[in-house]
């Protein structure tokens, strides 16, 4: 079977990039049927968030860390990434 998906520019980055923020969705879905609730809580943004709204705003802010990193630095996003990944553990955890 062969898609023709000419329409966009599917590349293997970008198929990466929807797949994850996929496979996050499905995590999340299925934390949610084994802990059900997932306890809101006020962090440090002195306002309650549950587990969608955090994954919501590392999401979020990571969208806005790489584009500030392609204006800035260019377009090895690598350190982007991986200063991403510390800014939704550190949203987890404290937001």
């Amino acid at each position: 079977m062969n898609l023709d998906l000419t329409w966009m520019a599917w590349t293997w980055p970008t198929a990466a990039f929807f797949g994850t923020i996929f496979l996050l969705l499905c995590g999340m879905a299925a934390w949610e049927y084994a802990s059900p609730g997932g306890n809101p809580r006020v962090g440090v943004l002195r306002f309650e968030t549950t587990r969608g709204d955090r994954l919501f705003l590392s999401l979020l802010g990571s969208a806005f860390i790489h584009l500030a990193w392609l204006g800035l630095v260019g377009p090895n996003l690598w350190w982007a990434l991986a200063l991403s990944v510390v800014y939704a553990v550190g949203v987890f955890r404290y937001v």
